[in-house]
């Protein structure tokens, strides 16, 4: 039952976004404009462009809708589950973009790719659309590492072409994910997110979305000398076509 589908830019490490309940065959294709910080630890603020996208075939899906830009196959267990396997866009760092990174000479990281696997329940509780994420995704650069998320999405209004819903993730990262972002050894624990989204539709086809969502460092990359604040703040708005 995909009665709740994330329509959201969550495409950077897991933003804010559109979180919109539709039947499963309908399509979405957009783009808007986001605030976030340089990096998850920064102090310094940007602002740029990001996707929308939203698929669901057989087996083939695209999407910007868990936190992540992803595509890949997946396949129904159960009524309520469907497992599958992902190749994800990952987000590097600038040091353009933060003041801290020049004055300590720290190089870019690159964006990159990671392959990974996920599993997802999507059911009601009472009236309310729910789902609930659990993905793994291995950096294709081995130097990189690994991360592992947890993702819980709500709806909780939808009337009058509005749309409302809430969301929380937890993420863990492995050693080697932890020493290449924040130059510090560790693993485990990495940040918890909670954010709201929201979509309201302009007509049968065009709608406008926007999200805002907190997240905050935990564990052991709270120790390194790149992290100026623990709480980061996203936020997007934009428009999209729906097929």
């Amino acid at each position: 039952m995909r009665n709740l589908a994330l329509a959201a830019l969550l495409l950077v490490p897991a933003a804010a976004a559109a979180q919109i309940i539709i039947p499963e065959e309908e399509i979405l294709l957009g783009a808007g404009v986001r605030t976030r910080p340089a990096y998850d630890g920064s102090a310094d603020q940007t602002v740029d462009l990001i996707p929308l996208v939203r698929y669901y075939g057989k087996p083939w899906f695209a999407r910007t809708t868990q936190g992540i830009l992803e595509g890949g196959a997946r396949w129904p267990i159960h009524r309520d589950v469907d497992v599958g396997v992902q190749l994800a866009y990952e987000e590097g760092r600038k040091q353009s973009e933060s003041d801290l990174l020049q004055r300590l000479g720290v190089e870019d990281l690159d964006p990159g790719l990671s392959l990974g696997v996920h599993a997802e329940w999507d059911s009601k509780i009472g009236p309310a659309p729910v789902s609930l994420l659990a993905r793994w995704r291995q950096h294709l650069d081995s130097d990189r590492g690994a991360q592992a998320d947890l993702r819980f999405n709500v709806g909780v209004y939808g009337g009058h072409g509005a749309l409302v819903a809430l969301y929380a993730q937890t993420t863990w990262a492995s050693s080697k994910s932890i020493r290449s972002s924040y130059l510090v050894d560790g693993s485990g624990f990495l940040h918890t997110t909670l954010g709201a989204l929201g979509s309201y539709d302009l007509n049968r086809h065009w709608l406008i979305f926007g999200g805002a969502s907190w997240r905050r460092l935990q564990g052991d990359a709270t120790r390194s000398v790149l992290v100026e604040e623990k709480t980061s703040f996203y936020a997007n708005a934009g428009v999209a076509y729906r097929f």
